[in-house]
């Protein structure tokens, strides 16, 4: 279940899908690769810290997910 204030990120790098799951009160962001194994974990963010990386992953074309959102729609 999606908790509040939680966004959802997708994006395709290295011809491979990635999905990032970033909750703003908990301070967390958890990466996935395309076969929804976890690669990365990160407790104890700041909001500022969450924001930036946020941003970055904007940068590599990363679209946010609808919480009700079929994962791979945008594609």
């Amino acid at each position: 279940m999606i908790q509040k204030n939680t966004n959802i990120w997708i994006w395709i790098q290295n011809d491979k899908i990635f999905k990032a799951i970033l909750n703003h009160d908990e301070g967390t962001i958890r990466i996935f690769d395309e076969n929804d194994n976890l690669i990365y974990k990160r407790t104890g963010l700041s909001r500022f810290h969450i924001k930036q990386i946020e941003n970055t992953i904007i940068q590599y074309g990363a679209k946010r997910l609808d919480t009700h959102a079929e994962p791979f729609k945008f594609l």
